[in-house]
């Protein structure tokens, strides 16, 4: 069951994230971290999020990113026919 948590929290952090700029021509994905810090530091140790504990926010890696987005491929069609099927 974690892994699922950990899947489904980091293709929400994905899905809620804004691009901010760092320097230049430099720019990360950042979210608000408003998810159990387990899962969260779980993340972390697969190099899926970085940030400070003392942050707000986490920003995405770019392995993070590429896993949240082959989660979304994978998961949102099949969600969006079930709540289709429930009339949600």
């Amino acid at each position: 069951m974690n892994e699922v948590l950990e899947n489904l929290v980091l293709l929400l952090i994905y899905l809620t994230s804004w691009r901010e700029k760092v320097y230049d021509e430099v720019f990360v994905l950042r979210s608000w971290k408003g998810y159990d810090f387990n899962v969260l530091d779980a993340l972390v140790k697969k190099g899926y999020i970085s940030g400070s504990r003392g942050a707000k926010s986490v920003f995405l890696t770019d392995e993070g990113k590429k896993t949240a987005e082959k989660l979304q491929q994978a998961l949102l069609p099949n969600i969006e026919a079930a709540l289709a099927e429930m009339r949600i």
